[in-house]
């Protein structure tokens, strides 16, 4: 990790004590820690606002038996070559498969490809997560 720097910090005791039992819920080991994750959660968000760089990953459950809907997801993932750095696809029963699909690149090629994905007719469910590029 590189240097530690200290300062502090004003908030008001309900604030104070909001925050310590949100801490607690998501079991922190200090208000540094938390702090430090709900920096990184900001940054992160400015990037993806600001069309910055991002990595994460797209997850969507579809029906395969859904005319040409295999083939649609394809082609947008072709289109979006240069964003998509792996899939996984799982068998989740006989009519229904889930598809992790592993992103680097522009925030907003990243959600352009999510846009498309969850457009179609046959995509049950899809969500997107996203980190830091860097």
């Amino acid at each position: 990790m590189s240097e530690i720097y200290r300062f502090g910090v004003s908030l008001e005791k309900s604030l104070i004590e909001a925050f310590d039992r949100h801490i607690q819920s998501r079991h922190y080991h200090n208000r540094s820690e938390a702090l430090r994750d709900l920096i990184r959660e900001e940054l992160v968000r400015k990037k993806w606002t600001e069309g910055g760089a991002v990595a994460g990953a797209v997850i969507m459950t579809y029906d395969h038996h859904k005319r040409e809907l295999v083939n649609r997801l394809l082609d947008i993932q072709h289109d979006f070559q240069e964003t998509i750095i792996a899939t996984s696809h799982v068998h989740l029963d006989h009519d229904h498969c889930l598809e992790v699909i592993a992103v680097k690149g522009n925030a907003a090629d990243v959600e352009q490809l999510s846009l498309k994905l969850k457009a179609l007719v046959g995509v049950k469910h899809l969500s997107l997560s996203i980190s830091s590029a860097e």
